[in-house]
């Protein structure tokens, strides 16, 4: 199973295992990572799961398409690697994916 790792805006680092298949808000979650709300379960419908992919992770993470982009101008303090969670699916090439949490949801 892919590890992934959140770190949340106080440094707290929460380490998941991740089910291929499955996306890095579901992940989130289901391990109670603090700081992602998620309130529209995952349907691109809201900025609330926004993350910073970190520098290391950003290329294999992809970029965003035309409907998270759009989503992203709704999210707190975007970044060029801001991304919504639950658009980014779970690998086994992100085994080892570092994930930062903003200070706070949109």
């Amino acid at each position: 199973m892919p590890k992934i790792t959140f770190v949340t805006a106080d440094g707290t680092r929460t380490d998941v295992d991740a089910a291929e298949g499955s996306t890095v808000m579901e992940n989130a979650i289901k391990n109670m990572v603090q700081g992602i709300e998620a309130e529209c379960g995952g349907a691109c419908a809201c900025a609330t799961c926004h993350v910073y992919v970190d520098d290391a992770w950003s290329g294999k993470t992809g970029s965003p398409e035309p409907m998270e982009e759009d989503m992203l101008d709704f999210a707190y303090d975007v970044k060029p690697t801001s991304r919504l969670s639950c658009q980014i699916k779970v690998t086994s090439d992100l085994d080892g994916l570092v994930v930062h949490v903003p200070e706070r949801q949109a």
